[in-house]
């Protein structure tokens, strides 16, 4: 994992942010969570919003003013800190410098969504089975995934190994999971899965979620 970090943290280095890219760039990256990406969250002012990898907030800042409170937990220091600075007037927002599968929470969430992040993640069915144990009774898991199957990030002076999305293995940790899928569907270059968590007798988690103080 750490060649990761210091691919995201030199990618800050570089000062690429997609937060500050031209329209052109911004709308190309709708192609893997536009517009009905956003739809199937369900978004309310009553809710608490996870992102897993928030990078430096191109997502966030569209979700945070449309929710309670949103927290965004991402392993890159640099870009945990961009994000900082380019969500610094939403101020429902908290940000984590962690590892989503080793980081403990200690709360519920209404919605939890990520997109181009588990690529980096090579157990993605403990995952997922994580993420229906943050998830509210009737909280709704939106994933976007990459089509493209190479097993590296090739940026000409470096190369990153990832662990390419296979969309049938997703679905089948979904419901593995006891998640329902509700909704699936291609953009031009991801799959997305919508999945919500059943009603159960048990208590409703809090939107506190996180002990730990945040990098904001």
């Amino acid at each position: 994992m750490r060649d990761v970090i210091e691919h995201y943290d030199r990618l800050i280095d570089e000062n690429n942010d997609p937060v500050h890219d031209p329209k052109p760039l911004r709308d190309y990256m709708d192609k893997w969570d536009g517009e009905r990406f956003i739809e199937s969250m369900q978004l309310d002012k009553n809710k608490s919003v996870l992102e897993i990898g928030v990078g430096t907030g191109r997502l966030a800042l569209k979700v945070a003013p449309l929710c309670q409170s949103f927290f965004g937990i991402d392993i890159s220091p640099k870009t945990v800190s961009r994000a900082s600075e380019n969500l610094l007037s939403n101020h429902n927002a908290t940000l984590i410098c962690a590892d989503f599968v080793s980081f403990e929470f200690s709360g519920q969430f209404d919605v939890i969504y990520s997109s181009l992040t588990f690529m980096h993640i090579e157990d993605k069915a403990s995952a997922i089975q994580k993420i229906a144990s943050l998830l509210c009774d009737d909280g709704i898991f939106v994933l976007s995934i990459d089509k493209c199957r190479d097993e590296f990030i090739d940026m000409g002076t470096r190369k990153i190994k990832i662990y390419p999305d296979n969309p049938v293995r997703i679905r089948e940790s979904i419901l593995n999971a006891n998640l329902t899928l509700t909704d699936e569907f291609e953009t031009e270059h991801a799959y997305v899965t919508v999945s919500k968590k059943a009603f159960s007798c048990g208590r409703r988690g809090t939107a506190s979620a996180v002990d730990e103080e945040s990098p904001k």
